[in-house]
C-alpha cells in the first residue's frame, strides 16, 4: 500500500458515517495531496449541508492518531500556536480561522485547539517611525506540519477595511499567511471556504476561494463539495440555503437581476424554519432568550446597522426590560480593532473588530473631548471567557455607523494629540498617543442584533433574519447575503417580515 491509499484509507475508517461521492473525493483529494511533490496548497469549497466539517474533523482525528512522540532537543520557540510545546506528542495539524469566533467554531467541531491565523504568523516589531505598531511576519521553524485554515471567504476583511493605524505585515493577510506556510519545511495549507457566502467587505469575491486569486501563488490544488448529504435533505435550513446556492451559480458573471418569485423560500412541512410577523416577534425572542435556547445561542441578523439598532433597543426594552444604558451580563461586540488593554492577558494579542464580550462591570462614566468614556470589566466567550478590563467609549453603542466616524475620530486624535502638547518631538508624541486609554478606547456596540457581515464565521443555535429586500429585484449579492444568514444557524431560523412572494406556492 503506498502513502497516499495509506491516508485514504485511515480518513474513511475514521470517519463515522456513510461517504458521499464528494466526501470520498474530498478525502481521496487531501490523501493525495499531503504525499504529492507537485502542490502546497489545497482549496477546498464546501458548500452548506455537504459535511465538509465532518469530513475534515476525521482527517484531523486520523492525523492527531499518528503523532510521533517530540524529539528532546526540538527547540520551544518554534511552537507559536497552541500548548503543544508542553505535550509528549509533537502536533501534526494546526488550526488556524480569521477571526476568534471562527476559531471557536472550528476547535469545537475537530476537538482541538484553533487559533486566528494573527496570532499565529505575525509578532510585533518595535514602534515604527509613525509611532504606531507594526507587526511583521513571524518565522516557521515548523517542519512537514498541515495548517488547516477554516473560513476563509472572511479572508481579507480586515485589509480592506484598514481599520486604525496598526499594520500587519505586508497589509496582504493571505499572501502573508502562503509566505509563512512556505517558510517552513514542507509544510502544507488546506483552505476551507464556501464561495457563496458574502465575500469580504469592498471585494467583489474571496480571494482565497478564487481560483484566478489563487493560481497567481502557484502549487495550488482544488476540491469542491456540492453534494448535500442524506441526513441534511430533512433540513430546511439547508434546502433553503441549497436553493440560493444554486441560484447563485446560475448567474456567471454576478451581475444578474432575480426577482423575489425565483428565490422561492420554503417553510411548509420544516420545523426548523419558521415565518413570524412583527406581531409575532417579542413573544418569539422570549422563548428563543428563555425556554427554546438562550441570550449567548440567539442572535438576530439585519442588513444595516440602523435596523439592529432597532432591534437592540426593541430587545433591550421589551425583552429584557433593560432601564440603564448598560447592565451587568450585557452582549456586547467590538467594532474597531484594538491593540492595548492586554498586557500579561494570555491568549489574546489584539481586540479584534467583530469579537463578542459580555460586561462583568462598569464604573467612571466621564466626558472628554466631545465624547462619553467609562471603565469596563469585559469576558471574552470566544477566548475562554478570557477577562480585560479596558476604557471604553459609549458613542458607538447606538450610532448608525460601523464605527465612530471620521470627525470623531479627527476630533479624539486632536484632543489626545493636545494633551501632549508639551512633547517636544512628533515620534514621542505619536507613541504617547498610541498608549493613550482614551484614543485606545474600546467602541463598542450591543450585539443582541447584529449585521450579517459581522456574523460571518460565528454560528448561534437560532437566528432571526430580518428582511432585508423591499426592491423588486435581486442581485446575486442579495442572495449571498441570505444564503450567509441562513447558514449561521444550527438548529433554528426565523423569517421575520419576509414578504408572501418570497415563499414557493403551496
Amino acid at each position: 500500500m503506498d502513502r497516499g491509499e495509506f491516508f485514504y484509507k485511515r480518513f474513511r475508517d475514521g470517519f463515522p458515517y456513510d461517504c458521499t461521492s464528494d466526501q470520498d473525493n474530498l478525502f481521496r483529494e487531501i490523501a493525495d495531496f499531503v504525499t504529492c511533490d507537485d502542490a502546497d496548497i489545497l482549496v477546498v469549497n464546501g458548500y452548506a449541508g455537504t459535511g465538509k466539517t465532518s469530513a475534515i474533523a476525521a482527517v484531523i482525528r486520523s492525523f492527531d492518531d499518528l503523532r510521533p512522540k517530540r524529539a528532546d532537543k526540538q527547540p520551544v520557540e518554534a511552537h507559536r500556536n497552541a500548548e503543544e510545546a508542553t505535550d509528549e506528542y509533537e502536533e501534526i495539524c494546526y488550526l488556524l480561522a480569521p477571526t476568534g469566533r471562527a476559531a471557536k467554531v472550528l476547535s469545537l467541531y475537530a476537538d482541538k485547539p484553533a487559533r486566528t491565523i494573527h496570532k499565529c504568523i505575525y509578532r510585533q516589531k518595535s514602534v515604527g517611525d509613525d509611532g504606531f505598531g507594526q507587526f511583521s511576519l513571524a518565522p516557521n521553524k515548523l517542519s512537514h506540519k498541515l495548517f488547516i485554515v477554516d473560513e476563509v471567504s472572511l479572508i481579507g476583511i480586515d485589509d480592506s477595511q484598514r481599520q486604525g493605524t496598526t499594520q500587519f505585515g505586508t497589509g496582504d493577510l493571505l499572501k502573508d499567511l502562503i509566505e509563512y506556510v512556505r517558510a517552513g519545511n514542507d509544510c502544507r495549507l488546506i483552505l476551507l471556504g464556501d464561495d457563496a457566502q458574502l465575500p469580504p467587505v469592498g471585494m467583489e469575491a474571496s480571494p482565497a476561494l478564487s481560483k484566478e486569486c489563487m493560481d497567481c501563488f502557484g502549487g495550488v490544488r482544488y476540491c469542491s463539495l456540492t453534494q448535500v448529504v442524506r441526513q441534511q435533505k430533512e433540513s430546511g435550513i439547508l434546502l433553503n440555503a441549497t436553493k440560493l446556492r444554486e441560484l447563485i451559480a446560475s448567474d456567471l458573471y454576478g451581475d444578474g437581476m432575480f426577482t423575489p418569485d425565483e428565490i422561492g423560500l420554503t417553510v411548509d412541512g420544516f420545523d426548523d424554519v419558521v415565518r413570524i410577523t412583527g406581531g409575532e416577534l417579542i413573544d418569539t425572542l422570549n422563548s428563543a432568550y428563555f425556554s427554546e435556547y438562550s441570550k449567548d445561542d440567539t442572535v438576530v441578523l439585519c442588513r444595516s446597522n440602523k435596523r439592529a439598532n432597532r432591534y437592540n433597543a426593541g430587545i433591550r426594552a421589551q425583552v429584557f426590560y433593560d432601564e440603564e444604558r448598560l447592565v451587568r451580563g450585557e452582549k456586547l461586540m467590538i467594532v474597531k480593532n484594538c491593540y492595548q488593554f492586554l498586557n500579561d492577558v494570555k491568549g489574546m494579542d489584539y481586540i479584534a473588530n467583530g469579537d463578542i464580550s459580555k460586561l462583568v462591570s462598569i464604573r467612571n462614566f466621564e466626558e472628554r473631548y466631545g465624547l462619553h468614556f467609562a471603565d469596563a470589566r469585559l469576558s471574552f466567550p470566544d477566548y475562554d471567557d478570557t477577562e480585560i478590563v479596558a476604557k471604553v467609549c459609549l458613542d458607538t453603542l447606538e450610532s448608525e455607523s460601523a464605527s465612530l466616524s471620521y470627525e470623531q475620530q479627527n476630533q479624539l486624535y486632536n484632543g489626545v494629540n493636545e494633551d501632549y502638547a508639551d512633547i517636544p518631538t512628533k515620534k514621542k508624541r505619536y507613541e504617547a498617543v498610541r498608549e493613550d486609554p482614551y484614543y485606545n478606547a474600546l467602541q463598542l456596540k450591543y450585539a443582541n442584533a447584529i449585521t450579517c457581515h459581522k456574523s460571518q464565521g460565528g454560528q448561534w443555535s437560532c437566528v432571526f433574519i430580518d428582511n432585508p429586500f423591499w426592491q423588486d429585484e435581486l442581485t446575486v449579492d442579495d442572495l449571498k447575503w441570505l444564503y450567509t444568514a441562513l447558514t449561521r444557524a444550527t438548529d433554528k431560523v426565523y423569517l421575520v417580515n419576509f414578504k408572501d412572494e418570497y415563499f414557493a406556492s403551496r
